[in-house]
């Protein structure tokens, strides 16, 4: 198996696909990358900025070059040495004509060989829907889309197609002689009875009729697909059947202004294998399972050994060819049955690096019999982050918090609040699937029998919006011990809220756990570990829906706190739960991804280290955030007594502006327009006073004049504003270098998101994917890299000299990741050892050593530098440190060389922090013993 030394995440998409990468791949090698790490590179939807709506993951996705360039790109990546991490997405595809899987189902329903592809309740209870699919996809409602002929049928070379803007989806192959045996009278009297076009016509219409009598799926799919073919000739080549079918189109379509016109078009829809309608009645009524609230994504049953083998071919193929050595695997928790999945890939790709998204809260373990080398690090993001974080100031800011929201509000309330508006007005059909399925279970069930299924559905919600964690794994080998605390926990903080539902969630819970009487049957049995392991796929998605995406943007105490896999709760990481993580991480998941950001985080990773700065000025931010309330309070647009924006949003947004601030003028102007977009997502994900399913465009309109009315040139706010900012961002440099030698130098694999060699001041996505200047990176590390050889202290002068272009972090990322390729062993394997820190400023900095078969390496990253340091100063030398030290463990080395400097350091016993900092921020020393 090949591990990483160090990935690359690479976003591709239109514009930016095989060839590009390859023209990096020079770039990315000399950076000290070992693997590219890929997002999807199946067939997408056309322009998607993310891959993850595949259209079909058997092909390579067209828009990111041809099969030869792909060939190309995989063979130079080969010949260099580098490895190919591919993010592959089992849990769902893209709900869309297009899609080869749906539109099979679609024209042939029960007969389509994918009929079992996709998660649809083919047997729902409402009528409407028995044997078809619900298809969420229209602007306004279903009758009013109709009678405006915005749907309507149209012949194309894919044959007869519903369409709604550009929506397309396949005609049911039984309904084309509703459209075809209107046109052969006039046929018989145009081209006569012996015409070969109208016998071929005839011979269309008697073998779509007897197409229900064949019984073979693979002898009716070559029939439908030679009727299409005879069809699509006939069309094209004799005049009289095309207006035949365009007539019989347009006598079909209806006449806006006429409704009496659609009832055709009306009868027809009603007999397809898909029912179209509004968007929003997904939210209550749904017969599929969508990737989170999402109606555009479908879920598939991968579950299944041959939907597996189908959906993964393509994969499991640059697996075997050696494209691919390693593989991510999307939204585990989203699976039917994680562990056993992943199982059977690993089965199928004994040797690949494989990591899973997965979300763990602190404290939660992965599970230790997963056949994976570990998650892709928001464990370790969450945990680096937090110790720039000034846990003192805690108090601080909860009052700060309270003072402008005008209420203290426990973070659990508020995530409880969330899940619940979710569940109800977002996921009510998924909670009403759910409900009816463990009523249906439990039918028979006599202690049962008499709660209801409103009851249930209330206890279900209940117990879901208290999850202490994403998801369990019971009903399965993988389950973890904490699984029915887990479980319970849920369970009786559900009690205490609605003591009304005792006898509801006493039979819950024992579902749940699965504690069978004696004489439950063994089918019974198998069906109550269907229901679990089916709630256990809602959890996840409710969590990352009413957390990630709703309380994130709420609770905005301190936004350095605010990331996915994070407890806002958790004011900063003591040092020794540091060490205390990295030591476990060593033990269990040496491999697992190192990830400081990724396509999915609410922040760039450098606006996370200029906001936790924050808490080392609670009152000088206090202050500020007083007085620019003042300044702009003549902004705040009034409103039925309320005055736009809240103050909540307010809030907010100094914090975003004091973490994003661009280091460059001429960058302001585009920062304006990014911001802008930003702001409206973060509202709309709050659903506070506005939402995706409800916009509110006078709040939205509001909220963004209000910034732009702050960030006029010519008024007060920015002359006070600029330079707390510009305190806070260079000690935001200090902690953003620290944390790339963390991530570099820390058990695990070091990952880099696109473009964060240099300074990462993105916003949520889609801001953070856009496009990397990637000749600027060359041009610099190509500077950097001569300067270094010609004389390390003047470069290194050179780049605290100037930290705003960036040059400061790629340097230390090159050099960093150079050390890690020069001792692969030492970093991956070796001991990991926290050090002492002694003397007047011990707090202000972490230490430790990883050592290896007489190998050391001894990593120093300073902390909290607002106390240790002046504005625009750097913690260098004696001066700062005073008599501040490293003790060191028994046998290391008594004499070091700096990476950085390039300068000897030496010490017997302990080393002087001010001697080992003396020329940079930050120190990476190796020593040999002996």
């Amino acid at each position: 198996m090949r591990i990483p030394s160090a990935t690359y995440r690479l976003q591709l998409g239109p514009g930016f696909g095989f060839p590009e990468v390859a023209a990096l791949l020079e770039y990315l090698e000399a950076l000290g990358i070992t693997d590219l790490y890929f997002s999807p590179v199946f067939r997408a939807r056309p322009g998607s900025a993310h891959g993850y709506d595949v259209l079909d993951p058997t092909r390579l996705n067209p828009e990111f070059g041809s099969p030869e360039e792909f060939r190309t790109l995989a063979e130079e990546v080969r010949l260099r040495g580098l490895g190919w991490l591919q993010d592959i997405v089992p849990n769902h595809m893209a709900y869309d004509g297009r899609n080869p899987y749906l539109a099979d189902i679609l024209e042939n329903g029960e007969q389509s060989a994918h009929r079992n592809l996709f998660d649809v309740d083919w047997n729902p209870p409402f009528e409407s829907l028995r044997g078809r699919v619900l298809a969420p996809l229209l602007g306004s409602f279903y009758g009013e889309a109709l009678e405006r002929g915005e749907i309507r049928i149209v012949y194309s070379e894919e044959g007869f197609r519903v369409t709604y803007f550009d929506q397309a989806f396949p005609l049911g192959i039984d309904s084309y002689p509703d459209l075809l045996a209107p046109g052969v009278p006039g046929l018989r009297r145009a081209l006569g009875e012996d015409d070969p076009d109208f016998v071929r016509y005839l011979g269309v219409l008697y073998t779509l009729r007897t197409l229900a009598s064949t019984q073979e799926l693979e002898e009716r799919g070559a029939q439908v697909r030679f009727i299409k073919r005879l069809l699509r000739e006939l069309y094209r080549g004799n005049p009289e059947v095309r207006r035949a079918v365009d007539a019989a189109l347009a006598a079909r379509n209806g006449r806006p202004g006429e409704p009496e016109s659609f009832q055709g078009l009306d009868r027809l829809l009603s007999g397809q294998g898909f029912r179209l309608c509004f968007w929003k009645v997904a939210t209550e009524e749904l017969n599929y399972r969508r990737f989170f609230s999402i109606n555009e994504l479908i879920s598939v049953r991968v579950e299944r050994e041959e939907v597996f083998r189908e959906t993964h071919a393509l994969v499991l193929d640059l697996v075997r060819q050696g494209i691919a050595t390693g593989l991510r695997v999307d939204h585990v928790d989203g699976l039917y049955d994680p562990g056993a999945y992943l199982e059977r890939l690993r089965s199928e790709a004994p040797e690949a690096y494989v990591v899973v998204e997965k979300i763990l809260e602190p404290g939660e373990e992965l599970p230790a019999a997963w056949p994976v080398q570990g998650t892709t690090g928001y464990d370790f993001l969450n945990c680096v982050n937090g110790i720039f974080v000034d846990p003192r100031s805690r108090r601080a800011f909860d009052r700060l918090y309270a003072s402008l929201r005008g209420v203290r509000e426990s973070l659990s309330n508020l995530v409880y609040e969330k899940k619940k508006l979710l569940l109800y007005h977002h996921m009510a059909g998924d909670l009403d699937n759910l409900a009816r399925l463990l009523k249906e279970i439990s039918a028979s069930y006599r202690h049962a029998i008499d709660i209801t299924l409103y009851g249930l559905k209330r206890a279900l919600a209940e117990v879901m919006a208290a999850f202490p964690v994403y998801r369990t794994y019971g009903g399965s080998s993988w389950s973890r011990e904490a699984d029915s605390a887990y479980l319970r926990e849920a369970v009786k903080r559900a009690r205490e809220r609605c003591p009304d539902l005792v006898n509801e969630l006493g039979f819950l819970e024992g579902f749940l756990l699965l504690e069978f009487p004696a004489w439950l049957p063994e089918p019974d049995r198998e069906r109550w570990t269907h229901f679990l392991k089916r709630f256990q796929q809602y959890t996840g998605p409710l969590t990352a829906k009413g957390f990630e995406d709703t309380v994130l943007y709420v609770f905005n105490r301190l936004l350095a706190l605010n990331e996915v896999g994070s407890s806002p709760e958790r004011f900063g990481t003591p040092v020794e739960e540091f060490h205390t993580f990295n030591r476990r991480r060593l033990e269990t998941w040496p491999h697992a991804l190192s990830a400081t950001a990724t396509h999915d985080t609410k922040r760039g990773e450098d606006v996370r280290a200029r906001l936790a700065v924050l808490s080392e000025l609670p009152e000088e931010w206090s202050r500020a955030v007083g007085s620019w309330r003042r300044l702009n309070a003549r902004l705040r647009r009034g409103r039925k007594g309320r005055k736009l924006p809240d103050r909540n949003d307010e809030y907010a947004l100094y914090q975003t502006l004091v973490g994003a601030w661009p280091f460059c003028p001429e960058e302001v102007p585009a920062f304006r327009e990014r911001l802008r977009n930003y702001l409206v997502k973060a509202v709309r994900e709050a659903k506070v006073h506005t939402g995706w399913l409800k916009p509110n465009a006078e709040y939205e309109e509001a909220y963004v004049a209000f910034a732009e009315g702050a960030l006029d040139p010519g008024g007060d706010f920015l002359p006070e504003f600029l330079p707390f900012q510009r305190r806070v961002a260079h000690h935001g440099v200090i902690n953003s270098l620290s944390q790339v030698l963390l991530k570099t130098a820390c058990p695990g694999v070091p990952d880099f998101y696109q473009g964060t060699e240099l300074w990462d001041l993105s916003l949520v996505d889609p801001d953070n994917r856009r496009p990397v200047d990637y000749e600027l990176r060359r041009r610099l590390l190509a500077d950097i890299r001569n300067r270094f050889e010609a004389s390390p202290p003047l470069l290194l002068a050179h780049l605290l000299t100037h930290p705003e272009d960036g040059g400061v972090k790629l340097f230390l990322a090159w050099r960093g990741l150079g050390v890690r390729q020069e001792h692969p062993a030492l970093f991956q394997e070796g001991d990991y050892l926290p050090l002492d820190v002694e003397g007047p400023y011990a707090e202000h900095a972490v230490a430790f050593a990883r050592r290896l078969r007489g190998r050391w390496a001894l990593a120093v990253a300073p902390r909290l530098t607002v106390g240790l340091v002046g504005e625009g100063a750097w913690p260098l030398g004696e001066a700062v440190w005073g008599d501040t030290r490293l003790r060191l463990p028994a046998g290391a080395p008594a004499t070091w060389s700096d990476a950085f400097t390039n300068l000897p350091v030496s010490g017997a016993e302990e080393l002087p922090v001010g001697t080992i900092l003396q020329n940079f921020p930050v120190a990476l020393l190796l020593g040999a013993e002996g």
